[in-house]
């Protein structure tokens, strides 16, 4: 084929049926011919009447027999022809029920070959019913098979049975390759054992390897293909496609590229191999094809072998694989944005200034566990700090969310405090304005917080909106510190004055400030989870912060279902 590649689809058909057609008429005219004499040959008279002499008996002196004993002698019927089929061969007659259902068979006729040496020769189980000669057939499938050629009228063709019958107490078994057809208002049944181990792995092949193949047989038009081909396409085995309706499947990407293919292969080049994609019923499968020319007498390609692997199923793996990689890329990406804006932010959450609150007496050490183990930080913080008026500004509070969203509001908040602090105000007005700050936020996300200052008497100034109150250690007993104006949560109500409580701290005291991923477990209630934390305390013998804290965060059972942010800060009195 020296023309040049089409441009569409019905280029391409219209190639392919010009090509067949050319071939078809050489063909023809080689046929045409008269054959050349053979020298020295005549045909006598003799010879030429047997061509006009009566059939011959093929059994007997007394014409052709019948097997199923019912017909003459010398009648023709489905059944005399029986003997001639290389295979098992019976004529069934089907046995239906009220409802017209086919329930069973009855073996009109059969001939004498075996298809294994435990099976009986069809033609001794004339006039049986085809479960009782044949027990098997319900089980492996091959009755309701039948009964569909009866029904349909579509014949079984090649099904692979694996035939499985009792015999004197022993199991047989057997795999059979059936064939039947609709013989008038009788079925014509055949079956032969599948003829090697290798037949049957062919077929497994088939499915496992994702394989299949096809002849077209360009002279004739009649097309064959393999089982495997026929899963591929999602065609009927009986119906498989011409080479003009896989050109009619084909991706438009994919045109030239299967033209190219096809080309090669009529142009006697072997082996052509591609890779096309056609769109069968709505859905794209990637194939990669092997084709080979099957020669004539005349050395043009009278035929066309096509061997497809489908490469779907790894396709579509690959691509799923593929958008996986991108969407764990971009996860990585952002996770890598909010760790370094975290790891920032980080450092401004430890305590910086040790050695100033040391110098007035106090003690401090803090931790931070985000809920999730990839993020530096959440929405929880806190702070400790010496004011310039000599009071210690303590906090510990929880912005809703996680993220960087609830970063950043944790950031706001945190700095609002700060700057709050400088005017020198009590805890309960710093609250009340910083509740005003987190109310106008458009993200209307609540938030708490407990705040307060520790002046040079060590008394303890504090305000709690909506979060869990400090644990007091004294004297080797943990318990909240007691309040009659704790107020609701940041941003849940404007307007609302908070209001301050004094606490009067005593040299050893400890004070735990926590959030309550420290205290909250899913299904229960969260007071619980404060007696909890509280006998906790009480047990540890070492009350330095640091110490208190660490074995806070070793303890298995408090750190069971931990699903928030954990923040602490302990504090103690020297």
């Amino acid at each position: 084929m020296g023309f040049p590649l089409p441009d569409t689809v019905e280029e391409l058909k219209a190639l392919l049926t010009e090509e067949v057609a050319g071939l078809r008429s050489a063909v023809r005219r080689a046929a045409d011919r008269p054959a050349a004499p053979v020298p020295g040959e005549e045909v006598t008279a003799s010879v030429r009447s047997l061509s006009t002499e009566p059939s011959l008996p093929v059994r007997g002196d007394s014409g052709a027999g019948c097997l199923c004993s019912t017909h003459e002698p010398g009648a023709s019927g489905t059944c005399a022809i029986l003997d001639a089929i290389p295979a098992s061969a019976v004529l069934l007659e089907a046995i239906r029920d009220a409802t017209g259902a086919v329930r069973d068979f009855r073996i009109v006729a059969g001939n004498r070959i075996r298809s294994a040496e435990w099976l009986e020769a069809p033609d001794r189980q004339v006039g049986q019913r085809f479960l009782e000669a044949r027990p098997g057939a319900a089980a492996s499938g091959l009755l309701a098979g039948l009964a569909d050629v009866v029904a349909g009228g579509k014949p079984l063709e090649g099904r692979v049975v694996d035939y499985t019958e009792q015999r004197l107490g022993r199991l047989h078994r057997a795999p059979l390759l059936y064939s039947a057809a609709r013989c008038g208002e009788q079925v014509l049944a055949t079956w032969r054992p599948v003829q090697s181990q290798t037949e049957l792995l062919t077929i497994d092949a088939q499915y496992l390897a994702s394989l299949g193949w096809g002849n077209w047989d360009l002279l004739s038009g009649k097309v064959t293909w393999s089982e495997g081909l026929s899963r591929i396409f999602h065609a009927e085995i009986r119906m498989p496609w011409t080479l003009e309706q896989l050109c009619d499947a084909l991706l438009p990407d994919d045109l030239t590229a299967f033209a190219e293919f096809l080309t090669s292969v009529l142009a006697g080049e072997e082996p052509a191999w591609t890779r096309i994609r056609f769109l069968v019923l709505g859905e794209v499968r990637t194939l990669d094809l092997l084709g080979r020319p099957v020669a004539g007498t005349d050395g043009r390609p009278w035929a066309v072998n096509l061997v497809a692997r489908d490469l779907t199923p790894q396709i579509r793996s690959r691509r799923r694989l593929a958008d996986t990689e991108r969407e764990s890329d971009r996860l990585r990406r952002q996770a890598q944005a909010e760790r370094r804006v975290a790891d920032a932010l980080r450092e401004a959450l430890l305590p910086t200034h040790s050695e100033a609150l040391a110098a007035v007496g106090l003690t401090v050490a803090a931790s931070y566990a985000p809920a999730e183990p990839d993020a530096a930080v959440g929405g929880d913080w806190y702070k400790c700090r010496l004011l310039p008026d000599g009071r210690v500004l303590i906090a510990i509070g929880d912005a809703a969310g996680h993220g960087l969203e609830a970063v950043a509001r944790m950031a706001q908040q945190r700095h609002a405090l700060a700057g709050l602090a400088q005017t020198g105000a009590a805890a309960g007005e710093i609250t009340t304005w910083l509740n005003e700050l987190v109310c106008s936020d458009p993200a209307e996300q609540t938030a708490t917080m407990v705040t307060g200052h520790i002046d040079a008497d060590h008394q303890l100034h504090w305000a709690d909106a909506g979060h869990p109150a400090p644990l007091l250690l004294r004297d080797g007993r943990a318990q909240p510190l007691r309040t009659d104006d704790r107020g609701p949560l940041l941003g849940a109500l404007p307007g609302y004055s908070y209001q301050t409580t004094t606490t009067r701290l005593r040299p050893g005291d400890l004070l735990l400030l926590y959030t309550d991923g420290i205290v909250e477990r899913r299904g229960e209630d969260v007071t619980t989870g404060i007696e909890r934390l509280a006998d906790l305390v009480t047990s540890i013998p070492d009350t330095a912060p640091r110490a208190l804290i660490d074995a806070i965060l070793a303890d298995p059972e408090q750190q069971k279902g931990h699903e928030d942010d954990a923040c602490m800060l302990a504090i103690r009195i020297d």
